[in-house]
């Protein structure tokens, strides 16, 4: 992916928002929703979203992703299980990854740091900080 790790931010290196490929994983229809406007804020319009961490999985069979919004807190797969199991395949291991969560534990984030999440951001967030949680794993966002 290029851009990935930008130090310089030459134009011709940043990822562009309007060809990023997004998956959201929450199982709160208004969070998704939520997200996607924020996403479509900052130029991303390319979002898929999943209700599960095993619907995130099905869709990452049939998708190629640049990046994964993860709820922490979902029935069934939650986040960080979805983040393991991410990371323990070849094949996605290096998938840049976000998670999002109503707690300010910081246990909680020191858990999800050494599981290999890229970065987090604390629910409610807002569209410039989206982007600023995504310019850290990703770089500056060109349009």
């Amino acid at each position: 992916m290029a851009g990935v790790g930008c130090v310089e931010g030459r134009a011709s290196d940043m990822p562009s928002a309007s060809t990023l490929r997004v998956l959201i994983v929450d199982d709160q229809m208004s969070m998704r929703g939520i997200a996607r406007y924020c996403l479509q804020e900052i130029g991303i319009k390319n979002v898929v979203e999943a209700k599960s961490g095993n619907e995130a999985l099905v869709a990452m069979n049939s998708n190629k992703f640049d990046l994964i919004i993860s709820d922490w807190n979902m029935d069934g797969m939650d986040g960080l299980t979805l983040l393991k199991t991410i990371r323990s395949n070849p094949l996605t291991k290096r998938m840049p990854f976000i998670m999002a969560t109503g707690q300010r534990d910081t246990e909680l984030v020191k858990t999800a740091i050494q599981a290999g999440v890229n970065n987090y951001m604390v629910k409610p967030f807002n569209a410039a900080t989206m982007k600023q949680k995504i310019e850290a794993v990703l770089g500056k966002l060109g349009s």
